[in-house]
């Protein structure tokens, strides 16, 4: 291990006390479901950085990117908040070696603008480009392609962590691989991590062709995902999220290959970009009726009816990004917020776990905006890592007042009963003993915890909640 000099020496630090004043600061998860203000830092380089770990007087710290983590993962109310994305340098590109090097704040939205007119694109991307690569690597983030390529913990050749003591820790597959394995899906629980190399995949054109299928019920969409994940690099499925009876999880499967440049048509563009900002924002929170069931049954309706079965090419970011067109959606589910419950089952159970968990939320009418399917392959390196062989089925579920936990309850308990799990960038409700159930090496991650933070500097309002942090 080094010392932070070693590896950094961007900005003087003052030579006695800690010379960084906090701001006050009121945060939410992107859900907007949990709300907590208290102490938060913005650091600049990461001689900041580290003067915080090590010389905040507060006795926790929570790491937080962009905030698209939907729960608690990056509130901290028994302590402080480091904000990361003003760390957002790239720092080195290799062509030839097909990768990048960026500080941990950079955000997806900005490597893919300077990727992709350049003939490249990230291995892996969630359903947002407005994520930190930190928060990516913390989450240990899954995308359209898993079934393929897997999370993008699998993509990293090596990555700088900071740890509590204030040294640093080069890591990777090969070195320190136990401080990379439980990092990678570890929530920032493990330290921070300043910089990453990433492998990159070459592509031609910024262009997907897209192919697209009707299901009329949950079972149809299931075995189009099955038959058709092995024909297209990425796959995902719209589902249908308060049908009922016979139209139970109807749905439109997209899957998606990026285009070669002999295959374009005429008059489309071989080079493009992407923006590093999104569309307009939503200016104000929604009335409760906006979202309501009436309304999104309406939408969904129009939806599947427009999803016919056609082939065609799309952009990159219709494809990939499609809720990043409208910033700030979020308010759409009012001042209530939401939570966004996404759930993996084991293929041999996913048939009858999406039927029961749709069922419940139809039978609540907790209305669903988003209700997406996607399968998965095989368990990723990180010890927390959210995704192995089976089927995520994700549902944004708003905030329906005192029936929500009971729900959310409810919904656990299916999961729990056919062998599923949950992902710890979407929680917000789970208790310590269903998450320890689900993830079976929790007991490693948390060894591996202590070594790495003795004293527990690195927590958060989930991290607590979980049994992943103790009280401090």
């Amino acid at each position: 291990m080094a010392g932070l000099s070693d590896v950094s020496d961007v900005s003087a630090l003052r030579a006695e006390g800690f010379p960084y004043r906090a701001a006050r600061l009121s945060l939410s998860g992107w859900g907007r479901f949990a709300v907590e203000a208290g102490p938060a830092y913005r650091p600049e380089t990461w001689r900041a950085v580290e003067a915080a770990v090590r010389s905040a007087p507060e006795p926790t710290l929570a790491l937080r990117g962009l905030g698209r983590s939907y729960g608690d993962s990056a509130l901290n109310g028994a302590g402080a908040v480091v904000l990361t994305e003003r760390l957002g340098r790239i720092l080195a590109f290799d062509p030839d070696g097909r990768t990048v090097t960026c500080e941990a704040g950079t955000s997806l939205a900005r490597l893919l603008a300077f990727l992709l007119p350049r003939g490249f694109f990230l291995p892996v991307v969630p359903g947002t480009r407005f994520v930190t690569v930190g928060g990516a690597l913390a989450a240990d983030v899954h995308g359209k392609n898993h079934h393929v390529d897997g999370t993008i913990g699998r993509h990293v050749e090596e990555l700088t962590l900071l740890l509590a003591s204030g040294e640093t820790l080069r890591c990777s597959p090969t070195r320190n691989a136990e401080a990379f394995d439980a990092t990678i899906g570890g929530m920032g629980l493990t330290g921070v991590i300043l910089s990453a190399t990433l492998r990159l995949l070459p592509v031609e054109t910024p262009w997907v062709r897209v192919v697209r299928r009707r299901g009329r019920n949950l079972e149809e969409v299931l075995a189009r995902l099955e038959e058709e994940e092995s024909l297209s690099r990425y796959s995902v499925a719209w589902i249908d999220g308060l049908a009922r009876g016979r139209a139970l999880g109807r749905g439109v499967l997209m899957r998606g290959d990026h285009v070669l440049a002999a295959e374009l048509p005429r008059g489309k563009a071989v080079s493009g970009s992407l923006p590093e900002r999104p569309g307009p924002n939503v200016p104000f929170e929604a009335p409760s009726a906006l979202l309501s069931p009436l309304t999104i049954s309406a939408f969904d309706a129009l939806y599947y009816a427009a999803g016919r079965d056609s082939t065609g090419l799309s952009g990159p970011a219709s494809f990939f990004f499609p809720l990043d067109a409208l910033g700030s959606w979020n308010r759409l589910y009012g001042r209530r917020g939401f939570v966004q419950y996404q759930a993996l089952l084991p293929r041999e159970t996913a048939a009858e776990g999406c039927r029961r968990l749709l069922e419940e939320i139809s039978r609540e009418r907790a209305a669903s905006f988003l209700a997406v399917l996607k399968t998965t392959g095989p368990e990723g390196r990180g010890v927390l890592s959210f995704p192995k062989p089976g089927v995520t089925l994700g549902l944004d579920v708003p905030n329906v007042g005192e029936r929500l936990r009971p729900l959310v309850r409810r919904l656990d308990e299916i999961l729990l009963a056919l062998g599923g799990r949950l992902y710890l960038a979407k929680d917000a409700l789970t208790d310590a003993a269903t998450f320890a159930a689900m993830y079976p090496r929790l007991p490693e991650f948390l060894d591996v915890k202590r070594r790495l933070d003795p004293n527990g500097r690195f927590s958060s309002s989930q991290a607590r909640r979980l049994g992943l942090a103790e009280e401090r």
